[in-house]
């Protein structure tokens, strides 16, 4: 799939992605191009820049790309990523490429020309969310509605993460212990006493080399479950899928060889939670830990060991041309003999660990010729379809098969809402490609599942905030039918004073409480940053954190500020001089939780110009340059890397509303709006009673004059327990 980029344009193929009349989705192959913040469509490939298209869009600041990770469809992979209208999210387009990396490059590019278009952020503080949005509207263009398009690099880079490794300055929690197979082996400095050179019995332990392939090329292969696994992997005798839960997470069974383990040690399994997603910057991030599943009991014969952190992270150097590979893994192997513990469990993870060599030395044989069998048997494979269900779908098979392609065509509408982008009226037509199903002969199950199948029988459409909480919490146990070995249960607290849940602990010692971080420990842009891109630690903040809230419900809770009772109603109450800014993480699940951090500005707010412009601005501003610095400064390996060091734009991944009153700004941040994010949260909050948390909020300069960048405010969350959140009063 041939695609290519220039400052201002990006095209290539992608599938469309849609719903017959019978409920199935389908793909149809289409040739789309980006430019001039128009996105084309066309179902050949265009002669010249005057071919007219049969489809098009205007890309502005009202519209928001989201990544749904991958989905199988007609029995093939897709790398799925979403168009929808901040003011309508039933306006939508659902888009899918062949490989990770090409989504990944449409993602940018479609959110740098929606950057482009942005109403004056100087504007009366009410949002342009709040007033409505025009429609996203999908019609032929005209020239007159075409507008320059300029490529300015300081807004691009503000809709991405940070280029860096890390925007957070920490000691590395590894030290190394030995080399083995030309692998760098180290350990959780926490668990090494140099002294006494004491090990756990559950040691947390990586293997770091270097591969000759692409970042891409090893995500897939490790992701594979079929018979090339076995080139590489000793310690692997089979596996399979459990459950696909959304794009970015499913559940895995695998079964382990028994003549790598010591001898006289019974054969193991593993049942594990899997999530995986890609940075910026090419880095692919693996992760799992063990869960239970009602659908995969443990078996005869087999003892399941319990993976308490482990992943890969895949991260390209050299061009892309070689990947650094860290492999890590803290496992539990459900020794009985208490003597056969520290050693044998140490030895074990050590030998599995040493995969990574197996892994260097195929791709090294392979040259760079490289292919890595991919395709749904790997997302689906030994799970059965009921013979009814397979039946249905022949028939329905037979019935699109059976309608001529004159009978469904019709003009093209003029105007139109994003809907009409989907090429309904093509629905048994694509571009011929012959190739398309030439996967199915390769060796991969071509069965598929109702567990894989029926999250995308209907497209679905993006729902009010009321509805998303609704289906997240589809994701409860009795329902998902999983539960992180972590998970535990919860009990009624205390009635809420918004702003004072959490107790101020500045000797960040006692649970459930919170502090004011270092802002020494966090990377801001330099006064000559556009010129030499370096970043500086902060030296201070601009607001003072004055009070944290901890509670849970069973909806949304936004607004808090402007709640009675509350630390900001209080200020206002007496006509106080005094600025609130507001953080609300919204954390969906089975009970949504808010963390809210309350910020104080106690000089005059037009002091502070960027900040002025920000309160003052629309959303579409506000979301441009939001930015949040997380850091897990206590806590499991695999917490640390699925939250990541990064300066992120919150607005440009998830849905924030904005609730500006008469002293305050808050921002309600929906954490279930973006399934990257979910995946990330349902981790944590597994390990939450064992975290430090520490964040950094600020307004990201991009202009000379903005720079350097301040801090607005910084936090320290120390071990949140979720039995200790506070209920909110309905």
């Amino acid at each position: 799939m041939g695609d290519s980029k220039t400052e201002s344009k990006m095209e290539g193929w992608l599938y469309l992605i849609r719903s017959n009349r019978f409920g199935l989705q389908y793909s149809r192959k289409r040739y789309f191009v980006l430019k001039d913040c128009w996105l084309k469509s066309f179902k050949t490939l265009p002669i010249n820049d005057e071919e007219e298209p049969i489809r098009s869009a205007a890309i502005d600041s009202c519209i928001r790309v989201t990544d749904n990770g991958r989905e199988c469809i007609q029995r093939k992979v897709f790398f799925i990523f979403s168009l929808y209208n901040t003011s309508n999210h039933n306006d939508q387009l659902k888009l899918g490429a062949s490989s990770p990396e090409e989504a990944a490059r449409w993602i940018r590019s479609l959110q740098d020309a929606a950057a482009k278009e942005r109403p004056n952020p100087a504007m009366d503080f009410v949002s342009y969310s709040k007033r409505g949005w025009p429609y996203f509207r999908i019609c032929t263009p005209s020239r007159k509605h075409c507008r320059k398009f300029s490529m300015d690099w300081t807004s691009c880079s503000s809709m991405h993460t940070e280029a860096m490794t890390s925007d957070v300055v920490a000691p590395s929690p590894w030290k190394i212990f030995g080399c083995q197979n030309g692998l760098r082996l180290f350990k959780e400095s926490k668990d090494w006493d140099s002294g006494r050179r004491h090990w756990d019995d559950h040691p947390a332990i990586m293997a770091v080399g270097v591969v000759d392939g692409t970042s891409e090329a090893i995500f897939r292969t490790l992701m594979s479950h079929g018979p090339s696994r076995s080139e590489w992997d000793f310690c692997y005798y089979r596996g399979n899928v459990v459950e696909h839960l959304d794009g970015h997470t499913d559940i895995i069974h695998e079964q382990l060889y028994s003549d790598w383990l010591p001898w006289g040690m019974k054969r193991r399994d593993l049942l594990l939670r899997r999530y995986w997603r890609r940075e910026d910057d090419g880095t692919y991030v693996i992760l799992y830990h063990s869960v239970f599943h009602k659908k995969c009991r443990p078996q005869k014969g087999y003892i399941r060991a319990c993976l308490k952190s482990g992943g890969y992270v895949i991260t390209p150097i050299n061009q892309g041309k070689q990947s650094l590979v860290k492999h890590m893994l803290s496992v539990d192997w459900k020794f009985w003999k208490l003597y056969l513990r520290p050693a044998s469990a140490r030895a074990i993870t050590i030998r599995m660990l040493e995969r990574v060599a197996a892994l260097r030395e195929m791709f090294k044989s392979k040259s760079g010729k490289f292919s890595s069998e991919y395709s749904c048997g790997e997302l689906t494979r030994d799970i059965v379809l009921p013979q009814s269900e397979e039946e249905v779908k022949k028939e329905v098979q037979a019935l699109e098969d059976s309608i001529p392609e004159d009978e469904v065509e019709r003009p093209v509408s003029q105007t139109a809402s994003l809907m009409e982008m989907h090429d309904t009226a093509d629905e048994f037509f694509d571009v011929p490609e012959p190739a398309d199903y030439d996967h199915l002969e390769n060796e991969w199950s071509t069965e598929l599942s109702p567990e894989l199948e029926s999250p995308n029988l209907c497209q679905p459409k993006f729902a009010s905030a009321a509805c998303l909480v609704k289906k997240l919490h589809d994701l409860a146990v009795q329902k998902k039918g999983y539960v992180d070995l972590q998970d535990s249960a919860r009990d009624e607290s205390t009635p809420c004073c918004y702003g004072a849940t959490l107790q101020n602990d500045p000797t960040c010692s006692l649970p459930c409480s919170w502090a004011g971080g270092d802002p020494s420990s966090f990377l801001i842009r330099g006064e000559n940053y556009l010129q030499d891109h370096q970043k500086i630690k902060a030296t201070t903040t601009l607001m003072q954190m004055v009070g944290a809230d901890w509670l849970r419900s069973d909806k949304r809770e936004d607004d808090l500020a402007g709640r009675p009772g509350g630390i900001v109603h209080r200020y206002a109450a007496r006509c106080s001089p005094e600025f609130f800014f507001i953080v609300n993480i919204q954390v969906p699940g089975t009970t949504t939780h808010n963390l809210a951090m309350y910020y104080m500005l106690k000089t005059p707010l037009g002091e502070h110009p960027l900040l002025q412009r920000f309160v003052n601005g629309d959303d579409a501003y506000r979301n441009s340059r939001f930015k949040l610095i997380p850091y897990i400064s206590k806590g499991s390996w695999i917490v640390k890397q699925s939250v990541g060091k990064k300066a992120c734009l919150v607005g440009q991944a998830l849905e924030i509303n904005y609730c500006r009153g008469k002293n305050y700004l808050e921002l309600d941040v929906d954490v279930g709006s973006s399934t990257v994010a979910r995946g990330v949260v349902s981790l944590v909050l597994g390990y939450l009673n064992n975290l430090v948390i520490e964040m950094a909020f600020l307004v990201q300069g991009n202009t000379p004059d903005e720079l350097p960048e301040c801090l607005l405010g910084t936090c320290r969350i120390n071990h949140l327990d979720a039995l200790k959140s506070v209920p909110v009063e309905q």
